[in-house]
């Protein structure tokens, strides 16, 4: 039933916002990133934070980009996927993006993002060591319309992951998400293979802000909520998480409320 999960997300810390739109879904999940960062800074040297890459992250990212709270000098941020194949400087290259969208725009003490154009078997030993290295403090990410997390989608998800980050090949219904979000023109020019963390790497956050914007979305996120903890759903596992939140527009959260009681 729904309550009993909405319930069990309640025992575990997890919140649920819902806003009238994406933007002051993104805005909301900014304010509430930017306090906890206030919260914690002044007591460690550094804050590790993986942060996704996806339309529905713009407005938060633009949020906390312009805080004049963050001690940008105290950061070091990943990324979570990439993905295999494309050119170099592509615009649809997630370090593209988040470069764009915040690396370059506020003094980070350092990022690391994932590099496919090279040896890619040396790229994930590298990477592993980075993230492995001390505790994640935050996680800022979404849900695919898959109910994927980074590019766990179903086929190659695995909540008990003994990897850090590993290739995967994507779900068709990932690669036809990306069109929609346009991110491309048509699905042959969307990569069929691609870098991600797991899903453990992502759920070892301490604490994680979930964004998930629009209509395509709304039976993952109903999925996530109110049905089992299973791999069909990835993003399911993120109820469990002692301490995630979640920001939602009304047109991503809309199925959860038209599950019967």
């Amino acid at each position: 039933m729904t309550h009993r999960t909405i319930k069990k997300m309640e025992q575990n810390q997890n919140i649920i916002n819902v806003k009238a739109t994406g933007k002051l879904a993104g805005e909301a999940a900014g304010k509430d990133i930017e306090e906890y960062i206030s919260k914690i800074q002044g007591k460690q040297d550094t804050i590790r934070i993986i942060f996704a890459a996806a339309p529905s992250q713009t407005a938060m990212l633009d949020y906390i980009a312009k805080s004049t709270i963050i001690d940008w000098t105290k950061i070091v941020a990943f990324h979570m996927d990439e993905y295999i194949g494309l050119p170099v400087g592509a615009e649809q290259h997630f370090a593209e993006y988040l470069k764009a969208n915040l690396f370059s725009k506020v003094p980070l003490k350092a990022y690391h993002v994932l590099n496919t154009k090279g040896d890619i078997d040396q790229q994930m030993a590298e990477y592993t060591k980075l993230i492995n290295e001390a505790p994640i403090d935050i996680v800022c990410l979404g849900i695919g319309e898959n109910g994927h997390i980074a590019f766990n989608d179903p086929p190659v998800a695995d909540f008990n992951d003994p990897e850090t980050i590993k290739v995967v090949e994507l779900d068709k219904e990932c690669r036809i998400q990306q069109v929609n979000d346009k991110c491309f023109s048509e699905l042959n020019k969307v990569p069929k293979s691609a870098l991600t963390l797991t899903i453990p790497a992502l759920t070892g956050g301490k604490k994680l802000f979930c964004v998930v914007l629009g209509t395509t979305k709304s039976e993952a996120v109903k999925n996530t909520l109110t049905g089992n903890i299973s791999e069909s759903c990835p993003a399911s596992i993120l109820t469990s998480h002692p301490d995630c939140t979640f920001y939602f527009d009304e047109k991503a959260y809309q199925k959860v409320k038209q599950v019967s009681i």
